[in-house]
Parts: structure tokens; C-alpha cells; sequence
């Protein structure tokens, strides 16, 4: 039985395919801020009207805390912040960086989501590297580089994990399925966002899940030829 006040609850979806969902997820488990995860499944058909039991948007994320419904993780990351300290860098400038850069993910990288769909189990050789792929991976790479440089790591805006790590953490297990090069720096930042506890933590669960969610498998199948695949044997 919980002792204290009720603790907030995060929905989310399957950990294999959900970079959405992953990114306030991973943020309150690394700083330390109570929740309950609450998983949902995608469902083949009708995710909306499903979703939007919990959240206004039809969607994941949505964190609850008490009365107060909060969607959107972007949304969710700001509503943390007014609450939590460490979730924005302390220095003005690194912290306006940040809000910047997690900004820009949350708004853009279109061709590497749509070419390079989050699913932690597979290992997919792409099948080629169109421009506008290419262009988000050097810009990814160069953000990266300049986060590093400018704050001096090892996270994106200085010494602690804070949402802009968060927002990109996707990003690593999207390099690892598809084999994504970077420059050395940003290689090793990826490598150092897939050690922590609670993507390691994540990517075993991921692993672990029975079921397969057709759209996402069909995604993942376009995007190129499949020559692994790590998971757990279907239900």
C-alpha cells in the first residue's frame, strides 16, 4: 500500500516503438521524480478514440497528477520544471539552449521519423540515404557537437541529464537500430544516453515485449531490409 500522496501517473505506449512516450519517461526516472507508469498498447485501428479515455489528444504521452490532465510531452516536460528542480540547466545561457534544441526536436526531424521509426528490437539496414535523411543526421550530428563543445558535457547543456538529453534519447536507439553514423563526440554521447540506468532499463523491457504492433512493423520493414531482430518471440 502507497504511503504519502498519490503519486503521478505517465500513460505510455509500447516501449519497442514509443520515442514520444520515452522522453518524459526517461527524464523522470533519471531525476528521481515519483510516477506510476501506466502502459497502453498501440492497437491496430482506432488509437484515437482509445487514447482519448486519458488524454484530450488521443495520444502519449499524458501525465495525470491529481485533477490536472497533461499532455503532450513537451507540455509535460514544462509542467515538471515549474515542480522539479534539474529538469532545465541552472545557467541561463545552457538553459535557453536547451529550450531551443528541444524545441527543435519536438518540431522538426520529419525525414527521421518517418525513415527511421523508433523499434529498439530490430537491427535494419537502410535500403538507401535520401537527402532529407541525410540532412537531419548532420544536423543532429552538428547540434550534438555544438551542445558538447559549448557546455562542456558529457550531456547535451553541461554536467546533468536534463530534458534536452531527454528529447534526443530516441535518437540513440534510432542510431543503433539503423546503424546511423555520426561524428566521434556524438557517437560517444549516444553511446552514453543508451548506458544510463533507465534506457537501459527501457530497452530490456522493449526487448521483452510480446506483441507487435502491425503499423509500426510495416514502417520498419519499408524503411529497409530487417537483419536482426533482438526481441521476444511473438504471443
Amino acid at each position: 500500500m502507497r504511503a504519502g500522496p498519490i503519486a503521478m501517473r505517465l500513460f505510455i505506449a509500447n516501449k519497442n516503438y514509443s520515442s514520444w512516450s520515452l522522453r518524459p519517461w526517461v527524464l523522470m526516472r533519471t531525476l528521481d521524480i515519483p510516477f506510476d507508469a501506466v502502459p497502453v498498447r498501440f492497437g491496430a485501428t482506432n488509437n484515437h478514440a482509445a487514447f482519448r479515455r486519458f488524454a484530450p489528444n488521443g495520444a502519449v504521452p499524458c501525465l495525470h497528477d491529481g485533477d490536472a490532465v497533461v499532455w503532450d510531452s513537451l507540455g509535460i516536460v514544462e509542467y515538471l520544471a515549474e515542480r522539479h528542480p534539474g529538469v532545465w540547466p541552472a545557467e541561463a545561457a545552457a538553459r535557453a539552449w536547451a529550450r531551443c534544441a528541444t524545441a527543435e526536436m519536438h518540431a522538426g526531424f520529419s525525414a527521421l521519423r518517418n525513415r527511421c521509426g523508433m523499434n529498439c528490437g530490430l537491427r535494419i539496414a537502410l535500403g538507401s540515404m535520401p537527402d532529407d535523411l541525410a540532412r537531419d543526421i548532420a544536423r543532429i550530428d552538428e547540434l550534438w557537437r555544438e551542445g558538447l563543445d559549448r557546455f562542456g558535457g558529457p550531456w547535451l547543456a553541461g554536467p546533468a541529464f536534463t530534458a534536452v538529453d531527454a528529447f534526443y534519447a530516441p535518437v540513440a536507439f534510432r542510431m543503433q537500430s539503423f546503424g546511423l553514423e555520426l561524428g566521434d563526440a556524438a557517437m560517444a554521447y549516444a553511446a552514453r544516453l543508451r548506458a544510463l540506468p533507465a534506457m537501459t532499463e527501457w530497452y530490456q523491457a522493449a526487448l521483452a515485449e510480446p506483441d507487435r504492433e502491425p503499423g509500426h512493423e510495416a514502417e520498419a520493414r519499408a524503411s529497409g531490409t530487417i537483419t536482426d531482430d533482438l526481441r521476444t518471440i511473438a504471443v
